[in-house]
């Protein structure tokens, strides 16, 4: 019989350590490569806020830089004014501009792309916003830097080559009611602590609803499949929720393990062993 656990004994850690830790991370991946500095696409939300704030401390803020990239009709109006209202107040220089013409402008070049189809056409709004931070980190020698949490990687929730591309994910040692913790222990504004996740790749867009599940109920499940090593039955009863939601998160970590692995590479015969690498 296993001790019943709960969401606080996920959240119970050092985050004064956690937040050093992850700016040295930052500060030494940067000086290995010989980087000038980081790239971040700011969207007001929970994770980009912490990231930036973390990213600032490693580095400084001027070598900092942040794409604030919304979309006129879909993006919430106060998500636009905290991302320029944080930006402007951690001392941090920023773009700002709408991607509705950059999308547009597809479906025009393209005739098969069809904007009304709402999941391609918000995975294409996620690779155009990378395709611009990466445009800036190779004309100013900077990185990327992926905003992505732990349970964001481990449901494989973001966009292949969009919100998944990145040189480095600071977060991904994090689970989302960790990085909310985390945030708080920053002072960041309570509003942003508070937000709900929320990708916005289509008007009324939030994770939770598109998930079908609380954080609080996925982070703790993953927390007991992946950190304590429990089986599926093992986990239900330690955490006290359903066999079937335990399921269903396992399921969504199975089905996405594509996104988390390099394109496949077929292995000749013909071919020593040497040379089978990559």
């Amino acid at each position: 019989m296993h001790t019943r656990i709960t969401i606080e004994d996920l959240l119970n850690i050092d985050y004064s350590k956690v937040a050093g830790e992850i700016s040295l991370f930052l500060k030494n991946f940067m000086d290995s490569v010989n980087s000038r500095g980081y790239v971040i696409g700011l969207s007001g939300g929970l994770d980009s806020t912490t990231l930036l704030k973390l990213a600032i401390e490693a580095v400084g803020s001027e070598r900092v830089y942040a794409v604030i990239m919304p979309e006129d009709g879909v993006t919430p109006v106060e998500d636009v004014e905290d991302a320029v209202d944080i930006a402007s107040k951690l001392s941090v220089n920023y773009s700002l501009f709408f991607i509705n013409e950059v999308i547009e402008a597809y479906s025009k070049v393209a005739p098969f792309i069809d904007l009304s189809d709402r999941l391609p056409t918000g995975n294409l709004k996620a690779r155009v916003r990378m395709s611009i931070l990466y445009y800036y980190a190779n004309k100013n020698n900077y990185l990327v830097l992926g905003t992505s949490d732990r349970t964001e990687l481990l449901l494989g929730y973001f966009t292949k080559y969009g919100d998944g591309a990145a040189d480095l994910l600071p977060l991904g040692c994090l689970y989302k009611t960790q990085v909310r913790r985390l945030a708080k222990h920053l002072k960041l504004p309570q509003r942003i602590v508070e937000k709900k996740s929320a990708p916005h790749l289509w008007k009324n867009h939030y994770a939770e609803e598109e998930l079908g599940l609380s954080y609080s109920d996925i982070d703790l499940i993953l927390y007991a499949l992946m950190d304590l090593g429990l089986s599926i039955e093992e986990a239900s009863i330690a955490t006290g929720r359903p066999l079937d939601m335990v399921l269903r998160v396992l399921y969504m970590h199975r089905r996405s393990r594509h996104k988390r692995a390099p394109p496949p590479v077929p292995r000749l015969s013909i071919i020593g062993e040497a040379v089978r690498e990559l």
